[in-house]
């Protein structure tokens, strides 16, 4: 499996907005400094995120990002493939050609892992991980907020939560 840092950070990502979210918009310079993650690196990544629908951007003094969606209506999967994470154990991408152009002894195997990897990924929430961060902490989050004061907007139809 080849699950690069592009995967990893954009969950840790995700796991940082969500738990600020609720104060309004969430600056990706202030997850770039706590997660220690490039800026510009977080500026690609979310682009990948608003395009799939897993978070919304608020422009202007005070914006940043949303979660455009429940907690509990995303999953790891739906980060990393939001991203272009291919989940794949296989070194042929599932083609069969993996050996001179042939299928090798142990596709099966890789072919096997690869679904057991995608159904366990799929079973985990963004709600949940964010759940084992609060219980970590002992419920607490320490919100950074930028030096700017903002008024989180409200959102038509929208609800945003980080549990059900």
């Amino acid at each position: 499996m080849r699950l690069t840092t592009k995967g990893r950070f954009a969950v840790t990502a995700m796991i940082d907005l969500a738990l600020r979210c609720s104060e309004g918009p969430v600056s990706l310079a202030g997850i770039s400094d706590r997660q220690k993650i490039s800026l510009s690196y977080l500026e690609q990544l979310f682009g990948k995120l608003r395009r799939y629908g897993l978070v919304e951007s608020v422009r202007g003094p005070g914006g940043g990002y949303c979660l455009a969606r429940r907690t509990s209506e995303m999953t790891v999967t739906d980060i990393i493939r939001a991203v272009d994470e291919p989940l794949d154990a296989t070194q042929c991408g599932g083609r069969e050609n993996c050996r001179d152009d042939e299928r090798c002894m142990t596709h099966e195997l890789w072919t096997t892992l690869n679904d057991k990897m995608y159904e366990f990924l799929s079973s985990v929430t963004l709600a949940e991980l964010v759940d084992q961060q609060l219980r970590k902490t002992g419920g607490h989050v320490a919100i950074i907020q930028d030096a700017r004061r903002f008024k989180p907007r409200a959102r038509a139809n929208k609800s945003v939560s980080l549990t059900n």
